[in-house]
């Protein structure tokens, strides 16, 4: 079993591994998310990186994605990652034992720039990979203050209304949103991490102590005092970063219209 992960997890890698490596059109496997990140654990996905040696060959590949995810295992389901804007993207459920795995499908060519520098579970050339490796640009996209204004007060007036309208489920999944797009990524930024949505939020106390704020349950007057709480946090986190063009007559026109 590869460190760190369960026998559920390291039996599945291994039949992954071992398949890719008899596809000629595959030169490296690379394991990323919280193999590199830290945090593995028994819930974890597999989040996989599976390389072809030439843009060519990743064209080839990509019409098999789900017949080469059906040779690696018990597939139970598997769909593409147009939602999340990643096409290269496989997103399976293998198993019983059930295990989550995402397939990302590059060419060697795409080996330039990362979220995170992955880290190389098989290569048909393992020096050649790690250098190409150690060469890549490792960023990740965090956004910038004025993103965040540009965003934040029409998403907050969007799930406003939904409450006003007596939506009260879209109102809540507004309030998630939010949470996820512009909340949680600021509070990571104060405590100068990279900003990735509510990820592991919950084991920074004064973040999550926060955020607890703005979660309602299915009440109309629970969902109003989220909002506000929404509104108060989110300028208190703007003045670390405070944009160059905020948006005019906020928070008073929004906090109007919801009655307070």
């Amino acid at each position: 079993m590869r460190t760190g992960l369960s026998s559920e997890h390291s039996a599945q890698l291994e039949k992954i591994t071992q398949r890719i490596a008899l596809d000629p059109r595959f030169d490296m496997l690379l394991g990323a998310g919280s193999m590199v990140q830290g945090g593995f654990d028994s819930w974890s996905d597999l989040d996989l990186v599976v390389v072809a040696r030439s843009p060519e060959a990743q064209a080839s590949v990509m019409p098999e994605r789900h017949a080469i995810a059906q040779s690696l295992g018990d597939l139970l389901a598997a769909f593409t990652g147009e939602h999340v804007g990643e096409p290269r993207l496989l997103i399976c459920l293998f198993g019983p034992p059930l295990v989550h795995v995402d397939l990302k499908f590059i060419s060697s060519t795409d080996i330039w720039q990362f979220v995170e520098r992955p880290r190389v579970l098989w290569a048909r050339y393992p020096v050649r990979a790690q250098e190409m490796l150690d060469s890549a640009i490792v960023r990740w996209p965090d956004r910038d203050a004025q993103w965040f204004e540009d965003r934040a007060w029409i998403w907050l007036h969007y799930g406003a209304a939904k409450l006003r309208r007596g939506e009260l489920m879209e109102a809540l999944g507004m309030q998630a949103y939010f949470r996820e797009q512009v909340l949680g990524p600021m509070l990571h930024r104060r405590a100068g991490r990279e900003q990735r949505g509510v990820r592991r939020i919950e084991s920074d106390a004064s973040a999550r102590a926060e955020l607890q704020a703005s979660v309602a349950g299915y009440d109309a007057t629970q969902i109003e005092a989220g909002f506000a709480h929404a509104i108060s946090l989110y300028l208190r986190l703007r003045e670390d970063d405070f944009p160059g063009h905020p948006v005019p007559d906020m928070p008073e026109a929004l906090l109007q219209y919801l009655g307070n």
